[in-house]
């Protein structure tokens, strides 16, 4: 059976400046997920794999390069789910770990909780054995200089998000359909730029942020948090695959909705046939995808793949 893997780095205006590192943020992923895949390896561990290389990359807005929220603290978002029995974990406002999206795991696999939180979510990671960090070593020194100038005043920096003139960073995520037909998704972030200490957007929430069904496919999304909640997206996203429609054709009608609810985001998709896809209605979108015989990274909305 064909396997499959897209990945997105976030969807928002991304700066000219910036646009070759998230290019190269995700070649390497990509690569090393389809090897994985090829090897036969489960869409769950691949998943996990690409979105943990993400979470190192301070290009992005999740893991090491996280936005600080309003108080001057690292708060991050993970989840990830399997599509076979649809089991799932995820962590919200969790500081201190390295990596999320193996947090959101262990919960899903040594916890009878799908979604833990806060102080809590800490805990269980250190008795889980995650590997624990400083703010310090997760932060980069665009994040400290935004904060601060979102301190002094500059408040267009968070109301133009993901509009153009926008600088915050993406959210990550990844799905992937593997060769026994398996399918798993998983989805990281910092949050929105200068959030409200403890709040927590779609990335942690199952059928909005990340969702997986064997029985049709997998999809993470990435955007404007609230609106995502409140479109359900990624199950939506899921669900529009029925009747064998294509992933991108299935994500442009998610987007759809989203949009009618004046929400600005993005999705990757695959499909139980090994297809993948994607749909954005922000300025730019770093995604991509890799199948047996190729790897495709794209970020403007038309561009030659490459």
């Amino acid at each position: 059976m064909s396997f499959a893997l897209a990945i997105h780095g976030g969807a928002w205006n991304i700066p000219d400046e910036q646009v070759d590192a998230h290019r190269a943020g995700l070649r390497a992923p990509l690569a090393c997920g389809r090897d994985a895949l090829r090897r036969g390896a489960s869409a769950l561990d691949v998943v996990e794999l690409v979105v943990r290389m993400l979470e190192d990359d301070p290009a992005f807005n999740a893991g090491r390069g996280s936005h600080l929220n309003s108080a001057g603290r690292l708060e991050m978002d993970a989840s990830i789910m399997e599509g076979t029995r649809r089991r799932a974990g995820a962590v919200a406002a969790i500081a201190g770990v390295r990596h999320p999206v193996s947090v959101a795991r262990r919960v899903m696999e040594a916890s009878p909780h799908v979604l833990l939180v806060g102080d809590g979510a800490r805990r269980f990671a250190r008795r889980e054995g995650a590997e624990m960090c400083t703010t310090r070593s997760l932060l980069v020194g665009r994040e400290l200089a935004r904060w601060e100038r979102i301190r002094a005043g500059e408040r267009a920096l968070v109301a133009t998000e993901f509009s153009p003139g926008a600088r915050p960073h993406g959210t990550v995520g990844a799905v992937a359909v593997d060769r026994k037909g398996r399918c798993a998704a998983a989805t990281s972030t910092g949050g929105t730029q200068d959030k409200a200490p403890g709040r927590v957007g779609d990335s942690p929430i199952v059928g909005a942020g990340t969702y997986a069904d064997d029985r049709r496919g997998a999809a993470s999304c990435t955007g404007w948090g609230e609106a995502i909640l409140r479109a359900v997206l990624a199950k939506t996203s899921v669900d529009a695959l029925a009747g064998a429609r294509a992933p991108s054709a299935a994500g442009r009608l998610a987007i759809a909705e989203l949009a009618r609810l004046d929400g600005h985001g993005g999705v990757v998709l695959v499909d139980r046939r090994g297809r993948a896809g994607f749909a954005f209605n922000t300025p730019r979108m770093a995604r991509g995808w890799a199948d047996a015989r190729r790897i495709v990274v794209l970020v403007e909305r038309r561009e030659p793949r490459r």
